[in-house]
């Protein structure tokens, strides 16, 4: 997994409901007002408490990648398996499904924030254990923290945890995080960072090796589940530690179920699918809308032992898009990158690929309290004024649209309005090809690490074409497609960026000048505007909803007025298909559920499983 996508999935992640006070102890931490749970609740309340241990879960693996070579999810270098991080690492705080913006305690018993909101004191629990049987101790979360922020991790770590000071090591079971300036947002981001044991990576002479070189040493963490068998190239199973120390906590009640999750691998979608039918595995989420209309039936679904759920949300609608990489000559004029999406459309792609299954994206902060619509406010115009003269003029009036072709406007109105811009910026239509003065061609690559991603774009192309534009599709093997993205070498492509509904540090390394020029970033576009640093300082700084709403709106204007993002498209469903025979889950959809991670969480084994003899007659699949 991209660094950028763990910081976003730490999304629960905000400021201090007593943050703002003298320091004292709390079981839990809220970014605003109060944790919705009180410090003597027994579970969360979307989990069966009661819920069986035992049996297998059988998962296909959710990752793009075909197979794995390390067990150490947080270097550079290589692809770990599916699940693993989430498996097998637990952090001082944990978040709720039904909740937003708040950590519960989980390695940690208690945390307090310093008055001056400059430092976080965490302290652990007594019987938090590795699975080696050693105490998670403070001296562990230091070398986590420490090791995170080394040479040999992503940098985005260095640029989530920028305004952490230091750490500091009080006694056994108490760990104190200094920040460089209050933020709201720091200390429940250390809080939800993974903590592993000092063991972990040891050579044969007892001293650790570099991290780096910690590739297939078994991860010493203390989650609920450890690596069990392993087929390499084939599967991967996680079998649940018995003896897990949090087992009975509140936060943990009714969850880790399963003894075994066995994660497969399949190297390409159709070979997926077709195992998926013949029962080969018991669920599995989709994103095609075409594979979800079309290709799932059969057998399996007649006898209701399959099942098709649609799972609504709350989630953050993300913001997956097509980036316009601006360190490209070809790319850096705005006017060239609105043109370039004035010529998607997406209204024909939903009625013809899509089945109207998905809704189009309208900025970076969809379907949360930060999404942005109409003229700015007095509080946004105060935050923009000072850049005023390095923002487009479009960032001062109404939130941008994207382009519609079902209404007043056509496809034909967009392409006249794209021809116009082209022309502002000094390329001429000439012998059916656009040149700009010097007579080079418009001609841009856009790169995938799949062959089907054609299919979605030949639309697209079509439209550039009729421009002048010569847009060719590059596929290429994931390997080099994860290359390609960490040295930026890419003229477009999509990246499904998730959202949050805490946004703060980690627009640093989507958006921030200093992550343009950083090889690994999450800045995949080269945004380098002193305007958008000066939002997220703003956004990340804010001590109230009331001054971060405005930040994030600034934001988000500047980003959108600045084309540097195609929007596509996003579900508010998850759309899984399970095993109805041999899966049970809670009645509770929780509303910021997280796909299949839900289902390996909470759901559990039925005991026997269902037969054709013993399921119900004509089973009706449940309404989800």
């Amino acid at each position: 997994m991209r660094f950028w996508r763990i910081c976003l999935l730490i999304g629960w992640l905000g400021g201090s409901s007593v943050a703002g006070g003298a320091a004292w102890a709390a079981h839990a931490y809220a970014m605003w007002g109060a944790p919705a749970l009180a410090a003597d609740f027994a579970h969360f309340p979307y989990v069966n408490p009661q819920a069986p241990k035992g049996g297998e879960l059988r998962l296909v693996s959710n990752l793009r990648t075909s197979t794995f070579d390390k067990y150490n999810p947080f270097t550079i270098r290589g692809n770990a398996p599916a699940y693993l991080s989430a498996l097998m690492f637990d952090s001082l705080l944990t978040g709720s499904l039904d909740e937003t913006a708040t950590g519960y305690g989980l390695l940690a018993e208690d945390v307090a924030v310093a008055p001056d909101g400059l430092s976080a004191t965490f302290r652990l629990r007594p019987e938090a254990r590795f699975h080696n049987g050693k105490p998670v101790l403070a001296q562990d979360v230091k070398h986590s923290f420490d090791t995170l922020m080394g040479p040999y991790t992503s940098p985005g770590y260095k640029t989530l945890l920028i305004e952490v000071a230091g750490v500091d090591v009080l006694d056994d079971r108490t760990v104190r995080y200094r920040f460089k300036a209050p933020n709201r947002e720091l200390p429940l981001t250390v809080g939800g960072l993974p903590v592993f044991s000092r063991d972990w990576g040891l050579g044969a002479d007892g001293k650790p090796k570099p991290f780096d070189q910690v590739v297939m040493d078994i991860p010493i963490g203390s989650g609920p589940y450890k690596i069990g068998p392993v087929n390499f190239g084939k599967d991967i199973t996680y079998v649940r530690d018995p003896q897990y120390w949090a087992r009975d906590l509140p936060v943990r009640k009714g969850t880790a179920n399963f003894d075994r999750v066995l994660v497969k691998i399949y190297k390409d979608n159709t070979a997926r699918l077709e195992a998926l039918k013949a029962g080969e595995f018991d669920l599995m989420r989709f994103f095609s809308a075409g594979d979800w209309a079309r290709r799932v039936n059969g057998r399996k679904f007649d006898t209701g032992e399959l099942v098709k759920g649609e799972f609504a949300n709350k989630l953050p609608s993300g913001f997956q898009s097509y980036v316009l990489n601006t360190r490209r000559p070809l790319l850096q004029d705005r006017r060239v990158r609105e043109a370039l999406g004035l010529a998607f459309d997406f209204e024909w792609m939903s009625r013809q690929l899509f089945y109207g299954a998905y809704q189009r994206v309208r900025g970076i902060f969809g379907n949360t309290m930060c999404e942005t619509h109409g003229m700015p406010t007095p509080q946004e115009l105060a935050l923009l004024e000072p850049w005023r003269k390095d923002l487009p003029p479009a960032v001062f009036g109404p939130m941008f649209e994207p382009p519609t072709t079902d209404g007043a406007t056509t496809l034909r109105d967009n392409l006249r309005r794209a021809q116009a811009l082209l022309q502002e910026a000094g390329w001429q239509v000439q012998d059916g090809v656009l040149r700009n003065a010097s007579g080079q061609a418009m001609v841009l690559e856009y790169m995938d690490s799949s062959e089907g991603g054609v299919r979605t774009l030949s639309s697209w192309m079509r439209n550039l074409q009729k421009l002048g534009i010569t847009l060719k599709f590059r596929s290429v093997d994931f390997a080099l497609y994860q290359q390609r993205l960490q040295k930026f070498d890419f003229d477009i492509t999509t990246i499904a960026y998730q959202g949050t509904n805490n946004p703060g540090q980690e627009f640093a390394d989507l958006f921030g000048s200093a992550a343009a020029d950083q090889e690994d970033s999450g800045n995949f576009p080269g945004v380098k505007s002193p305007a958008v640093d000066a939002m997220i300082r703003a956004m990340v700084s804010a001590k109230t909803q009331e001054q971060m709403l405005p930040a994030c709106h600034a934001l988000d204007r500047i980003i959108a007025h600045g084309h540097y993002l195609i929007p596509q498209w996003s579900a508010g469903t998850h759309r899984m298909v399970y095993n109805a025979w041999r899966l049970d889950r809670p009645e509770v959809v929780p509303p910021y559920s997280t796909g299949e991670m839900w289902a390996v969480d909470t759901w559990w084994a039925r005991s026997p499983a269902l037969t054709a003899e013993t399921a119900p007659k004509a089973a009706t699949p449940r309404k989800d």
